[in-house]
């Protein structure tokens, strides 16, 4: 006889959470290998930013590893109708870890480490704001979407996400850190990070609308030029892996501040669900 389930406890489908145990993992690995970074480099006399620097750079590839189970986990709960109250907690609760805790980490140990001996505790300061305003914004968003649906809502991110807080700073930090390898006093970089983390805290728990691209799922047909495009942008990626990251991140972020304001909303809907409104289409006529 089938055992009756509990009205009480609440829908756990497994490969969405699946991909959010994934993303969770790969940021608790991050945060120990930053841990293992700092404790190679550290030395009674001095810190050596060589020793740690492969110790920094697994931390960043493992939080970009973060942002495509959280790509992943939201796809798969939405192509199967799994949205589910307890998916949407989970997947904050781990988001808190990854894009976070981590990036904050790295950030005060691999960059902002000078700011602490110029001005003392700076460093740490500006990643605790970033951590502190990236769980803001994860309740922020929790609250709302818990809300009953209304007319006019849209799906738009209310204040920068912070998987992309976290892929933008962590993939500036991965670009500095190739740039300037064992030269560990950073000059001007290490004053321009600090401020970007800053500027990132305060654009998650903003007002600025960015897209949520929700309408780009499994089903969305695209073109053959789309194809091409796409395809080129992946190889570019891989082979300059150092670069397209920061330069990815920064798109997205640059879209939503500055550029879709001043976008027609019907340019706004091309670039942001066209290929879910050409499926549909094409789905109806052959319906008719």
């Amino acid at each position: 006889m089938a055992r009756e389930r509990d009205p009480d406890e609440p829908r756990i489908y497994l490969l969405p959470n699946l991909m959010t145990a994934g993303n969770l993992a790969c940021g608790f690995f991050a945060v120990l290998t930053i841990f293992k970074g700092i404790s190679v480099a550290t030395t009674s006399a001095s810190y050596d930013f060589a020793a740690a620097q492969p110790y920094y750079e697994k931390a960043i590839l493992l939080i970009f590893a973060s942002c495509i189970f959280d790509l992943l986990d939201g796809r798969l709960a939405r192509f199967g109708g799994q949205d589910s109250p307890f998916g949407r907690e989970f997947d904050s609760l781990a988001d808190v870890i990854s894009f976070g805790m981590a990036p904050s980490m790295l950030m005060a140990k691999a960059v902002l480490l000078p700011l602490d001996e110029s001005v003392v505790g700076l460093g740490w300061v500006l990643a605790c704001i970033y951590v502190l305003c990236g769980a803001i914004r994860l309740a922020r968003f929790n609250c709302i979407a818990a809300m009953p649906p209304r007319p006019g809502r849209t799906t738009d991110f209310s204040g920068l996400p912070i998987p992309m807080a976290a892929g933008f700073i962590s993939s500036l930090t991965y670009l500095v850190i190739y740039f300037n390898e064992t030269d560990r006093n950073l000059g001007a970089w290490k004053y321009l990070l600090g401020g970007a983390m800053l500027g990132l805290s305060l654009l998650m728990v903003s007002k600025v609308k960015y897209p949520s691209f929700k309408k780009v799922g499994w089903r969305t047909r695209g073109t053959p030029l789309l194809i091409v495009v796409a395809a080129v942008v992946l190889i570019v990626t891989v082979r300059f892996h150092y670069v397209m990251p920061a330069v990815l991140f920064s798109a997205y972020l640059l879209y939503g501040l500055v550029v879709r304001p001043f976008l027609p909303v019907k340019v706004q809907r091309e670039i942001e669900a066209e290929g879910e409104e050409v499926g549909e289409a094409a789905e109806e006529k052959d319906v008719e």
